[in-house]
């Protein structure tokens, strides 16, 4: 088994994780833009037009699947990739957990960024899927950006600047951008509650991954021996993990796992 995944960055390395606990043998390719990122500062046609390209560089390999692992990608890309490589390579597109966090009722609240809060795509999820239930669009502007480079100090400061647009009586969190999970622990600390207990966070990469082995018609098989090996693409070239990968355990934890080659 082969399952590509594909972001402009380091965003990826929470689904890959995700793919790696249900299916420690599958081969793995990941797809990254270095020359092209951040997607979401382009127009959605660029921002296609580059999704495009690191999907098609992804596909020569021939993966059995093709993770979007990317919110903003799938929300302006994600048509027209699935018009590009469905139905020979099922591309799986990453949505934000709105419905399992207002399955309570209670207040929730949605960090995504900028580009992604308010826009019409995430009120269309909101109205499907949180109907009735009060939620709070967080921008979380820089935030992507420092996960993306491993910096420290801005990570703190754009995780206390959305934590303080976050209401008080939200009872959970939306992750709605992948590059966030990489950063869930710190996220969690920064919205601790001395009268009540932190919201409970919901990312993605779960499901997503689950998704995928569905779209193919395979069982998560967690127990196997690991093994499968990683190809890295960078822009369309091989390549290794950005060094910034390696600051998060997700990306040290496949720098365990032999290169393609």
């Amino acid at each position: 088994m082969k399952i590509a995944l594909m972001d402009s960055g380091i965003g990826l390395l929470a689904a890959t994780a995700a793919v790696r606990r249900l299916r420690p043998d599958a081969e793995l390719v990941l797809s990254l833009d270095p020359e092209g990122m951040p997607w979401g500062a382009r127009t959605p046609e660029k921002l296609t037009s580059r999704a495009l390209s690191v999907a098609e560089a992804a596909a020569a390999h021939r993966p059995d699947a093709l993770v979007v692992a990317c919110n903003t990608a799938t929300v302006h890309a994600l048509p027209a990739l699935r018009a590009r490589l469905e139905p020979r390579l099922p591309v799986i597109g990453t949505v934000p957990a709105i419905r399992p966090a207002a399955a309570g009722g209670e207040p929730i609240a949605i960090w995504a960024t900028p580009a992604t809060t308010g826009s019409p795509y995430q009120r269309r999820l909101i109205e499907d899927y949180a109907d009735g239930v009060v939620v709070a669009e967080v921008p979380c502007p820089g935030l992507a950006e420092a996960v993306e480079r491993a910096d420290e100090r801005a990570i703190d400061t754009a995780v206390a600047a959305a934590a303080a647009r976050t209401p008080d009586d939200v009872a959970a969190l939306v992750l709605g951008c992948t590059h966030y999970e990489l950063v869930a622990g710190r996220i969690r600390e920064a919205l601790a509650r001395r009268d009540r207990p932190p919201p409970v966070l919901h990312g993605s990469a779960g499901a997503v991954a689950a998704q995928a082995l569905r779209r193919i018609g395979a069982s998560p098989t967690p127990g196997v021996t690991p093994g499968g090996a990683v190809t890295v693409l960078l822009s369309g070239r091989p390549g290794v993990l950005p060094l910034p990968a390696l600051a998060y355990p997700e990306g040290r934890d496949l720098t365990e796992v032999a290169p393609a080659g």
